[in-house]
């Protein structure tokens, strides 16, 4: 199997319920777009650099899908597919995503796999969102918000950690796991990380649409 990473707690609790359940995991898939610092993940605006650290903490190997920026669905696909092609010739028959609930959101991923050899798996779907949320905390999983809808949720939650403080902080009607596109998050620890990723946070900045905390490594 392969994970579709994107550093954030769904899909780093999609990789703990995958290995939990026998799957074996071989490497990490991870689309990035051009930023001002560089590569970056897309909405989240986290550095390539500090996905890469996520990768060596998890001693998984990460593959890198590069995308231009506002990327057609039909360039995304052929990218994708591409950079599939040699994991599904090497066997692996999966990959995992962290999807919970949008089924326009499964469809789409579903469809860009079709006919690679490579299914989809989502191990977390149809989770209650409040109960996951919590679970998360109770595995250790560690993580830092890195970027808020400010129409829906404060612009000040940008760069908090990802806690029991921050749940009982969101306003009415939000998500707990932000299923709906509320926040974002990304992972310093937790299951199956053999070391922390620190970080820190050095501002925040709009963009997109969003709050996005800026992150550097940290000692």
């Amino acid at each position: 199997m392969w994970v579709s990473w994107s550093g954030g707690k769904d899909v780093a609790t999609a990789l703990d319920a995958a290995r939990r359940s026998g799957m074996r995991v071989t490497g990490l898939l991870s689309t990035v777009t051009p930023g001002p610092g560089g590569a970056e993940i897309a909405v989240h605006g986290v550095g390539a650099a500090l996905v890469a650290a996520q990768a060596d903490a998890l001693g998984i190997p990460l593959h890198r899908v590069e995308l231009p920026p506002s990327c057609p669905d039909g360039e995304y696909r052929a990218r994708l597919r591409a950079a599939l092609a040699p994991a599904a010739a090497a066997g692996v028959g999966g990959l995992v995503h962290g999807d919970l609930a949008l089924a326009d959101v499964r469809a789409f991923r579903e469809e860009v796999l079709d006919g690679t050899g490579v299914g989809g798996v989502f191990p977390l779907w149809g989770a209650a969102t409040d109960v996951l949320a919590a679970g998360m905390l109770d595995a250790g999983l560690r993580a830092v918000v890195v970027a808020v809808d400010p129409d829906r949720v404060p612009a000040r939650l940008a760069g908090v950690a990802f806690d029991a403080a921050f749940l009982a902080a969101l306003p009415p009607g939000v998500d707990p796991c932000g299923e709906n596109g509320e926040f974002h998050t990304f992972v310093t620890g937790g299951p199956w990380f053999a070391h922390d990723v620190p970080v820190a946070v050095t501002g925040t900045v709009c963009r997109d649409g969003h709050v996005q905390a800026v992150l550097a490594p940290a000692d």
